[in-house]
């Protein structure tokens, strides 16, 4: 058995590994005493969560006062086009492909700046985008217009500008979904995507965004749940040691840190139980899991992290590695945020990002 203090210290950072959804526009009181209890390491917030901005800023001061030791990360899916989350108050910006066929990186830079700005006045600080891949499947039914550009180069220009823009104005950027969803013809919410590709023709198109994203130390990934038959034939993406820890770790030194998707989708769930998959994925080395939007799952993930790190010495090293990379991200990003938000909301309108969307529709 593992020493008791080891895994008294552990069970106290298991939480971190995991991001959950909220009901609402505003906590319940049994959301705040499951938040007090288990310090879940981030919250994902969708639509149905914002209403108006002083309530989506209350939201977000609430959820960081669930832990005044550890700023939990507070995360939106908010990319433009079709993942928008954010009421009518807020830009919409235009979608990635549209940015994309402007050839100009300096207005992906400055798209994702404005969108920093917006995001960081609510108290969001981590934002899951950009999308890194290659739009190369016209019968892709959850990429498409979501992705830079149909080519490599298209998407590593358009992607280290914008994630250049949402970094300057304090968001961390969290790349997705490696190793790469864009010639997928599933969508992952209700079906496990399959692709046939070879190595070589993974490395020509999927894999040089997520290479050089890593080259250039982005501060977090997402992985994709997709069975990629060349690299594993057993495991998507997602629960893949050989993706996630031999590809991405060791074959592309990777030392930042891996989301997974939401483990509540169909590809996950429809072919794997929640433990297995949550096990499955922890040792595969994402260091935090989502689920979205069914508290329960969450909180028996973290029971079963608990149970088991007494038993299984891998498990718990796997757990401290995460840990810490979770913790060296938050003390970069978040230790200096702790408070509300220093902007005041009537500065929204003045950021007057109107101009900056006619730019980028002017310019094709």
């Amino acid at each position: 058995m593992i020493q008791s203090a080891v895994v008294m210290k552990l069970e106290m950072e298991i939480g971190k590994m995991l991001m959950v959804g909220i009901g609402g526009c505003e906590l319940t009181a049994a959301e705040r005493t499951i938040f007090r209890n288990y310090r879940f390491g981030g919250y994902i917030l969708f639509g149905r969560n914002c209403r108006e901005p002083a309530q989506i800023q209350s939201l977000c001061c609430s959820l960081r006062e669930t832990d005044n030791r550890h700023p939990p990360f507070i995360a939106m899916d908010q990319e433009g086009g079709r993942v928008h989350r954010l009421p009518p108050h807020f830009s919409h910006f235009p979608a990635a492909a549209v940015i994309g066929q402007t050839g100009n990186p300096d207005l992906a830079y400055k798209a994702g700046r404005a969108m920093a700005a917006e995001l960081a006045l609510l108290g969001v600080n981590l934002d899951f985008a950009p999308v890194l891949d290659v739009h190369s499947n016209s019968k892709n039914p959850i990429i498409g217009d979501r992705s830079f550009g149909t080519t490599p180069k298209q998407v590593i220009e358009m992607t280290v500008a914008w994630s250049q823009g949402l970094r300057s104005g304090g968001i961390i950027p969290c790349g997705k979904h490696f190793p790469g969803h864009g010639d997928t013809d599933k969508d992952s919410h209700l079906d496990l995507p399959v692709v046939e590709k070879s190595v070589r023709q993974l490395q020509a198109v999927e894999l040089p965004p997520f290479h050089h994203a890593c080259s250039n130390r982005i501060e977090a990934l997402m992985t994709a749940h997709v069975l990629f038959r060349a690299l594993d034939r057993q495991f998507p993406a997602t629960l893949s040691s050989k993706i996630v820890t031999e590809l991405l770790r060791r074959e592309l030194g990777y030392q930042g840190v891996v989301f997974s998707d939401d483990m509540e989708m169909k590809a996950i769930t429809g072919n794997f139980g929640t433990e297995e998959a949550a096990l499955l994925g922890v040792r595969a080395g994402i260091d935090v899991l989502l689920y979205c939007h069914d508290l329960s799952q969450a909180i028996g993930v973290f029971d079963l992290l608990c149970r088991e790190v007494k038993r299984d010495k891998e498990l718990q090293a796997r757990v401290i590695e995460s840990c810490g990379r979770i913790s060296k991200l938050k003390r970069r990003y978040l230790k200096r945020n702790k408070g509300m938000p220093d902007a005041k909301l009537d500065t929204l309108n003045s950021l007057n990002h109107g101009k900056l969307i006619d730019e980028i529709h002017g310019s094709l």
